[in-house]
């Protein structure tokens, strides 16, 4: 059996559309024995930070072990740690660091782009509604921040039924991406349906151009088994499948297979159905209204294997995608005001001059009292988290300015000289809101 993950999914943020929760879906893709799986909600990135945050809660105990063995190679590297074997251990360590890290669970944050027909800012009429939908996963940091772009400029620029982004945004943004032909919405599909082939060949010349290696065509294979349901999607899949194929290997593009997920489980179809019908606005006993295949569902491993058993690459490339997808943190400092401080109390320029690096970090990792209260690797991601050297310096001129005016307006009130009480508390509550990046608040 070939590994899978999937990498079209719709979770309950696809409005009216997806009914699987982030949680649902995280715990039965690590149940599968999956090493990731991406989000890719339509036109929105509203359940990433719920996505992220619940993943890295249940990396939460590798990442732990992980942390151990680092400040253990650290502390034998540094001599804080003596072996019988130095070099022997050292291996030990990095080959269980090495381990560990693969038992981490991957979030790919992603979403189903609408594609404009024409340009984003064209609105006139049917031709411009909606879009052509498109597959797009962050690679990197840098993709999450072209992702953002380009989703927030196709609902504040592009909004036409649909938040719209098109060819010339997505060249402008393209670095750190990687993008999927999607379903039969998806440009190339629906050319090949309605028979228009040289442009369907036109889109998959230009996507590879832009993207490279980083441009997939996506099969998908939704065969309705029960009354209904949609039954006329599978053969126009089957149709546009065989053309993609033939794409593929006239333009060395890999293929993926995915499911077009909306629901977590098969037994979930009927309650995804009726979701429709509140989205629709149609009653269930309607014959003519809207039914999506019930073959959506989360399928596992084995469901996949058996759905593309004689596309074996389709299955092994979707972990290739995961392979190419870093971990990295969507996490920030919090984004605060920058008051004015009086230039005669002091600039950020002249504390640069006046203040190291070392004497940032002695100040930013010790307690009030200047005692050594953290080690070296949490000191270092103590920096980190407060926005690097760079950020420090504005830290400290707010945390300097705001102690002289606490301790002006404690001399007010309680007398000069100030009682060690008070001057202790001060001195405490001051450290805690500069450690915490918020003097400046």
């Amino acid at each position: 059996m070939h590994p899978f993950i999937h990498l079209h999914v719709h979770s309950q943020y696809s409005i009216l559309d997806g009914q699987a929760s982030i949680q649902a879906l995280v715990d039965k893709a690590m149940r599968d024995g999956m090493r990731g799986i991406a989000i890719t909600d339509h036109g929105n990135m509203f359940g990433i930070k719920e996505f992220y945050n619940y993943v890295n809660k249940k990396n939460g105990g590798v990442k732990s072990e992980i942390k151990d063995l680092k400040k253990r190679i650290s502390d034998i590297e540094n001599g804080k740690i003596e072996c019988e074997d130095r070099d022997a251990e050292l291996s030990r360590c990095k080959a269980e660091l090495e381990e560990k890290e693969k038992k981490l669970f991957k979030p790919i944050i992603g979403c189903e782009m609408y594609v404009a027909r024409n340009r984003l800012q064209d609105k006139n009429g049917k031709p411009d509604q909606s879009g052509y939908h498109l597959i797009v996963l962050a690679k990197n940091l840098k993709g999450y921040k072209n992702l953002i772009k380009l989703v927030s400029k196709a609902w504040t620029e592009g909004f036409y039924m649909r938040p719209r982004t098109d060819r010339v945004e997505l060249e402008k943004y393209h670095e750190g991406l990687i993008v999927a032909s999607a379903c039969l919405g998806g440009e190339v599909p629906k050319k090949i349906n309605k028979g228009l082939l040289d442009e369907a060949e036109e889109a998959v010349r230009w996507y590879k151009n832009l993207f490279g290696e980083d441009y997939y065509l996506e099969l998908q294979r939704h065969k309705a088994t029960v009354p209904n349901a949609n039954h006329e999607a599978y053969p126009l899949q089957v149709q546009a499948n065989a053309k993609i194929l033939e794409y593929a290997q006239k333009y060395n593009i890999k293929v993926i297979c995915t499911n077009d997920v909306h629901f977590v489980d098969e037994e979930h179809a009927e309650a995804h159905d009726r979701l429709i019908c509140l989205s629709t606005g149609k009653d269930l006993d309607d014959p003519n209204r809207m039914y999506y295949s019930k073959q959506e569902w989360m399928k596992t491993t084995e469901e996949m294997n058996a759905l593309f058993a004689d596309v074996p690459e389709a299955l092994i490339n979707t972990n290739e995608i995961l392979d190419k997808v870093e971990f990295y943190s969507i996490d920030h400092a919090p984004i605060m005001p920058t008051f004015a401080i009086p230039e005669e109390f002091g600039t950020e320029e002249e504390y640069r001059k006046k203040f190291t690096e070392k004497d940032l970090f002695d100040e930013f990792t010790q307690d009030e009292n200047g005692n050594v209260v953290m080690d070296q690797v949490a000191a270092e991601a103590k920096i980190n988290t407060l926005g690097g050297y760079d950020k420090l310096y504005r830290i400290k001129l707010e945390a300097d300015y705001l102690k002289k005016l606490a301790f002006d307006g404690a001399k007010t009130r309680y007398g000069d000289p100030l009682s060690p009480d008070v001057k202790e508390r001060l001195i405490f509550e001051l450290h805690i809101m500069k450690t915490m990046g918020f003097p400046g608040y």
